[in-house]
């Protein structure tokens, strides 16, 4: 089997999952088995398209499986994420940096949404509401209802949810009255980022930001500080010399009135992890 294939299966006759890819692939039904488990393997029927990971469920004539394997994706193992709070219908959790907040049709085991239905007690099923960037780590909030999900995504829609970030960057960005707005557009969108407040260290050329988004826009933060001359320091992505350790963007705050209760909530970063 070649180290990245994707395939279609379509069957004409009643068949178990794992069997109908027993029949394709050189791979032991255990591997099969993983493969499904993490999110690789797709079922499309008349009631749409889903990642399938039930080995023994019964497929219909008619039924078409799509595979995407990668053995890289497949090799790579999730990193382990801190829950801070179970709330029952939503949780808080600290992703480290190198965890996905979202899959692929590629596989998604190494998702912080897989590794909370993986770890959570009782186990839920897990929504995302809103996304982290992968190199960067801190606070991530995760539905468990599609209820809650909904709610939660149109407190994010309408801007009502409080998010601060702690960024270290290249330079000295004190220099400025605070707070300072950066309103350029992402991608011909609005986007507004609000720095806080600036602390700049001599000994190593760089300034600890706090940062305030008004906006959800993909790379934002990094996007904004690094059109200024500022970037991050670890972020590959957008120009920094600096690159031995991990991006140096942690989510330290979230703050929202809960749709479920009407109460304040208000969730930090622990102070050893904020940096």
């Amino acid at each position: 089997m070649s180290q990245r294939e994707q395939k279609q299966i379509k069957l004409s006759q009643p068949q178990l999952a794992i069997d109908s890819l027993a029949g394709q692939f050189a791979l032991s039904r255990q591997k099969l088995k993983q493969l499904m488990q993490n999110g690789a393997v797709w079922l499309e029927n008349s009631q749409g398209i889903h990642r399938l990971r039930r080995a023994k469920k019964m497929l219909q004539p008619g039924d078409c499986l799509h595979v995407y394997y990668d053995e890289a994706i497949q090799l790579a193992q999730p990193l382990p994420a801190q829950l801070l709070a179970d709330e029952g219908d939503y949780s808080v959790w600290n992703k480290p940096s190198g965890m996905y907040s979202q899959g692929t049709r590629w596989g998604d085991h190494c998702t912080i949404y897989r590794y909370a239905e993986s770890h959570l007690q009782p186990q839920r099923p897990a929504f995302i509401v809103h996304r982290l960037d992968r190199a960067a780590s801190g606070l991530i909030l995760l539905a468990h209802t599609k209820q809650c999900a909904a709610s939660l995504s149109r407190l994010f829609e309408q801007h009502a949810i409080y998010k601060k970030y702690i960024a270290t960057v290249e330079g000295d960005f004190s220099q400025r009255l605070f707070p300072y707005f950066i309103d350029t557009p992402i991608d011909d969108k609005t986007a507004l980022t609000e720095v806080l407040a600036a602390n700049y260290n001599q000994a190593s050329d760089s300034s600890q930001l706090e940062v305030r988004i008004h906006s959800g826009r993909k790379h934002q933060i990094r996007s904004h500080l690094s059109a200024l001359g500022f970037p991050i320091v670890g972020d590959r992505l957008y120009g920094s010399t600096r690159l031995q350790g991990d991006l140096q963007l942690r989510s330290v705050q979230i703050k929202f009135i809960s749709p479920l209760d009407g109460k304040e909530k208000n969730y930090l970063l622990p102070a050893d992890e904020s940096g």
